[in-house]
């Protein structure tokens, strides 16, 4: 028998890239390719890009550069890029490295065997178009295989928003929903492999408003109700959220939906409203934090998470001193900050660019803030019970890990629990970045 080709994946970003590269590994298994982790071995390398991050193109360029070298070793090796760098420069990454065979965006990854075939006549193939077709319903008859007891599952892509510093809708396009019934599905899917927890993605999830049975659109919140009658199913978070579309639907079901979990990703951006105008993000840090307590009165246990740019094009020592406000207002159990760098054809791009050294610094005092607010948040957690859902085995013998209800990992010592159990704890130690705990009878 022919040996399997083998396929090497290397993914960057943000979940949702996360999704697509196990859809891609799926749609190139239907055609012999295996997953590899080693890049050498490989017969086809896949780099599934991020456009968002600091010169995100530059390093797949780079990456590009250290791969090359694998064709000599392996005439026959195919490189491709995907994602959101692939959709934004196009034939442009063919011209300035020749070594790579294949150019897809994420609106064609389902169209992945054809191109293959095209490489195995000799071609080069791209497609960044944004093709009529469903990429998911084209993608339900693949190979599928048991599956971790945590998965994602994309219901929304693209957005409308048009912040002033973001590439994603020309990258990922307008805000597009699955329907209702094609979630469902996929969801059970899901279940019957092995998942007993899935993370709805989105790149703005909380405007999901996809077709249901009856052809009338449904919410996110009714989305959540429906999956939450799905036996087997014990678990649903989504990400990532915008504050203009948190309705009040979506907060009642953080409060009345079992299965929902107490953890919620809401970016913010800054705390200054003049930034905020500047970024088009249609909201203040007043109506911010007056939603934060309407969420919090629905759910006074919820575990907030948000993003933060700082060094934003004009940003003055004030407008950053009220973004410090700001986080000291929520005290955040997560939050993800980063200093802004251009993006090309974005509006931010033309504007009076902050001092990068200042910019430094601003990121360093945000992080540290940050930083000290999870660390008390998880000190908090000792002595609490809850509940992990036991993913992989630890580093230690019988030791397991796992996340609790507020995404926290936890190491369990002496665990009996198999992975996919869900189990009560009690948490004895919050470690920088993890939490300890012992499984209780």
């Amino acid at each position: 028998m022919t040996a399997p080709k083998k396929l090497f994946i290397k993914t960057y970003g943000c979940q949702m890239n996360v999704y697509d590269s196990e859809r891609m590994a799926e749609a190139l298994g239907g055609e012999g390719y295996v997953e590899t982790k080693v890049a050498e071995e490989a017969d086809m390398i896949l780099l599934n890009t991020c456009h968002i991050r600091e010169k995100a193109a530059e390093k797949v360029y780079s990456e590009l550069g250290r791969l090359k070298p694998l064709k000599t070793v392996n005439p026959d090796l195919k490189i491709g890029v995907a994602g959101c760098v692939a959709q934004a420069e196009g034939e442009e990454i063919m011209r300035r490295q020749p070594a790579v065979d294949l150019v897809v965006g994420p609106q064609s990854y389902h169209r992945l065997p054809q191109m293959e075939a095209r490489l195995r006549q000799g071609e080069k193939a791209l497609d960044t178009d944004f093709p009529p077709e469903d990429k998911f319903e084209e993608m339900r008859a693949r190979p599928k295989a048991r599956r971790a007891p945590s998965a994602f599952l994309t219901v929304q892509e693209g957005c409308d928003k048009f912040c002033a510093f973001c590439v994603v809708p020309y990258t990922r396009g307008a805000e597009v929903s699955r329907p209702v019934t094609r979630v469902l599905d996929e969801a059970r899917d899901l279940v019957a492999r092995g998942v007993r927890e899935i993370t709805l993605l989105g790149q703005n999830v909380n405007a999901y408003h996809g077709l249901g049975p009856d052809g009338v659109e449904q919410s996110l919140a009714q989305l959540i109700w429906a999956l939450n009658d799905i036996d087997g199913l014990e678990r649903i978070r989504f990400t990532t959220s915008h504050p203009n579309d948190m309705q009040d639907d979506l907060i009642e079901a953080h409060r009345d939906c079992p299965k929902l979990m107490p953890y919620l990703h809401l970016p913010v951006q800054s705390g200054s409203d003049r930034i905020l105008k500047r970024m088009n993000r249609s909201h203040t840090a007043e109506s911010y934090l007056r939603l934060i307590e309407r969420i919090r009165a629905a759910r006074p246990d919820i575990l907030l998470s948000g993003d933060f740019i700082v060094g934003f094009p004009e940003e003055t020592e004030a407008d950053f001193q009220a973004t410090l406000d700001l986080i000291e207002s929520v005290n955040y159990g997560y939050a993800y900050s980063f200093k802004y760098s251009t993006r090309p054809g974005t509006p931010a791009a033309e504007r009076a660019q902050v001092d990068p050294e200042e910019a430094d610094a601003r990121l360093q005092r945000i992080q540290a803030l940050i930083t000290q607010q999870q660390q008390n948040i998880q000190k908090e957690m000792v002595g609490r019970d809850v509940r992990v859902l036991v993913e992989k085995k630890g580093r230690f013998d019988g030791q397991m890990v796992g996340k609790s209800e507020y995404l926290h990992a936890v190491h369990i010592d002496g665990c009996t629990a198999a992975i996919g159990d869900i189990l009560p704890v009690r948490i004895t130690e919050a470690k920088r970045n993890s939490l300890a705990a012992i499984q209780r009878t």
